[in-house]
């Protein structure tokens, strides 16, 4: 974030979006993948990532998208404070609106609907063993 502010400072605009296009690219292939990665070694066992509510995920994305985009339309496409305190207000409400949603706690095996490794179900064969 500090750098895509420095460089647009400086009046490379397009740097900016990129740099900030870039992390949130980045964030994805190395911020999710290094922690279960971490997770696996200690637990000695694959890490189990629900998506059950991947439907209702992506429409509340796709709507704080079409918002986003008329916020910045309406100020003119132009940088001010109260633009930058409504996309703020708009990604604590996204924040907000996640953790409501999330399942909390250990994941109950009996529940899952696909075998997962260490002996959760006897037909299946662990290819981390």
């Amino acid at each position: 974030l500090l750098s895509s502010v420095i460089v647009a400072r400086q009046g490379h605009g397009d740097m900016a979006v990129s740099s900030s296009i870039g992390s949130n690219i980045f964030d994805i292939l190395m911020g999710l993948p290094i922690p279960w990665l971490v997770a696996m070694a200690y637990k000695g066992r694959p890490v189990l990532v629900g998506a059950d509510g991947i439907g209702i995920s992506i429409g509340i994305l796709l709507f704080m998208l079409v918002a986003v985009i008329a916020i910045i339309a309406l100020s003119g496409w132009k940088l001010s404070k109260r633009l930058a305190i409504a996309m703020m207000l708009l990604y604590a409400i996204f924040i907000a609106q996640d953790l409501a949603r999330a399942e909390w706690g250990e994941v109950d095996p009996s529940t899952v609907t696909r075998p997962i490794c260490q002996g959760c179900a006897e037909d299946f064969t662990c290819p981390l063993k």
